[in-house]
């Protein structure tokens, strides 16, 4: 378990979509970060999941990249899905015309739905992509198991997600004002890695960069920080902060400006990718299967 994330106030947040649209450019610049990485593997995908598309910016991109693969966009908060509905529908012509040429369903669907349990059968999936969404969820290992389940094999997975070092800034600021955490505190690279092979992924390939954003205010970063999701941790404090904390927090800040007058903000950005191996076969050619008997409660 990565946090105690509060699941119910983490789609409580994106059950208003306005409220992201604010940070939306950074998952724009991550979005086109990843489909640099995607350019160098070579896959034909028949069906893609888009695993938290959100507003569904991605989906276009992944359909002009696959346009004979069917596309899923899943997310779990409805107003999301209806929002990425819009622009689908605008590819409706185009889905029909590639359903007339191809043997195999093309075009975008989508579902609403947890992403650690999928509502799709297993081994039906050839790329999972999932873009700036896993850091929601407070269970990634039970999510990898899940993508792992829905992949068929050399099925690829590919993701971004926020590290430890992302709001660092501002972690250290609301430190000086009291001992309650006020952001995620993000899973480890490495964590990751472990993860992916835990759950049966192969060659899993991760790495990470900070991108650090300016502010001329401390209001303009506190309101991007909100666009990001605030604090959906369920051990965060029920009352406001006093405004003697809340000046310590603002003080300790502004500390941080840099030489050029900006305050910054950073964001620590994992991206991996890892494949489903094809299952192991004995000499006579017969299926291993690994089988786990449940534990005595």
């Amino acid at each position: 378990m990565s946090a105690p994330i509060d699941a119910a106030r983490v789609q409580a947040f994106f059950s208003r979509p306005e409220r992201a649209q604010a940070s939306d450019f950074l998952r724009r610049e991550i979005a086109a970060r990843m489909h640099e990485r995607l350019q160098l593997v070579k896959i034909a995908p028949r069906r893609v999941l888009d695993a938290g598309c959100g507003a569904g910016a991605d989906l276009a991109m992944l359909q002009k990249d696959f346009p004979a693969a069917q596309i899923v966009g899943l997310d779990a908060a409805p107003a999301m899905v209806a929002a990425a509905a819009a622009p689908a529908s605008k590819l409706a012509a185009l889905n029909q015309f590639l359903n007339k040429l191809l043997p195999a369903k093309a075009g975008i669907d989508l579902l609403c739905g947890d992403f650690a349990q999928l509502p799709l059968a297993s081994a039906s999936l050839d790329l999972v992509w999932s873009n700036l969404a896993l850091h929601w969820h407070p269970q990634p290992d039970r999510v990898f198991a899940e993508w792992q389940r829905g992949l068929r094999a050399d099925g690829l997975l590919m993701f971004s997600c926020f590290g430890p070092d992302t709001f660092k800034e501002l972690k250290a600021a609301f430190a000086q004002a009291d001992g309650a955490p006020h952001a995620l505190p993000f899973v480890d690279m490495h964590d990751f890695g472990d993860m992916l092979v835990a759950a049966g992924f192969s060659t899993p390939v991760l790495d990470m960069e900070t991108i650090t954003l300016t502010y001329a205010t401390a209001v303009q970063l506190l309101e991007d920080a909100r666009a990001w999701g605030g604090n959906p941790l369920a051990t965060r404090g029920r009352g406001l902060m006093g405004r003697a904390a809340w000046a310590r927090m603002l003080a300790a800040l502004e500390k941080t400006r840099r030489a050029d007058g900006k305050l910054g903000l950073s964001f620590e950005i994992i991206y991996g990718h890892a494949f489903r191996p094809p299952p192991r076969v004995n000499k006579a050619g017969e299926a291993i299967i690994r089988f786990d008997l449940p534990r005595k409660r």
